[in-house]
C-alpha cells in the first residue's frame, strides 16, 4: 500500500524537474523609445533547469510592462510569467502564459514597487523554473 501512495507523489515531483534543452526561445519585442526602465534582473534557474536572459520592467506612459529580454528556458508544461513579492510564488500577479511574446502588460491596479521578482513557474505541477530578482534602476 505504501508503494502505491509514494509512486504518484514521486512521479509528480520529478515530472517538471528534467533538464531539457533550451527549446523556448523568445524573440525581442520593441518597447517604445520613450519608455523608462524602472527595474531589471537576471534570471537564475532552479534545479535541473536551463535559463538565460533578463526581466525588465518599463513605465511606458501610464502603463507598466514586463519584458523578457534575450530570454530562453528549458521547455515545460503550463509555464506562467509571475510578478512576485518574493522568490517563491506565494504573493504574485500572473502576467500570462509564457509564449513567444516578450512584453507582458502589468495591470494598472498593481503597485509595481511592492514586487521584487519575476518568476517563471510551472503552474500545473507547482514547480518554479526561474527567478529574476528585480533591482531598481
Amino acid at each position: 500500500m505504501k508503494k502505491l501512495f509514494i509512486f504518484p507523489i514521486l512521479l509528480l515531483l520529478l515530472s517538471c524537474q528534467e533538464e531539457g534543452e533550451l527549446t523556448k526561445s523568445v524573440d525581442d519585442t520593441v518597447i517604445a523609445q520613450n519608455a523608462i526602465l524602472k527595474f531589471h534582473g537576471t534570471f537564475e534557474p532552479t534545479s535541473g533547469i536551463n535559463v538565460s536572459g533578463e526581466a525588465k520592467i518599463y513605465l511606458e506612459g501610464n502603463q507598466y510592462k514586463a519584458q523578457l529580454k534575450d530570454f530562453s528556458i528549458s521547455s515545460g508544461p503550463d509555464l506562467k510569467v509571475y510578478l512576485s513579492k518574493a522568490a517563491t510564488p506565494t504573493e504574485f500577479v500572473n502576467l500570462g502564459n509564457l509564449t513567444s511574446q516578450t512584453v507582458y502588460p502589468i495591470p494598472s491596479s498593481v503597485n509595481v514597487d511592492e514586487y521584487s521578482h519575476v518568476l517563471i513557474h510551472c503552474q500545473q505541477y507547482n514547480h518554479l523554473y526561474a527567478i529574476a530578482q528585480l533591482i531598481q534602476n
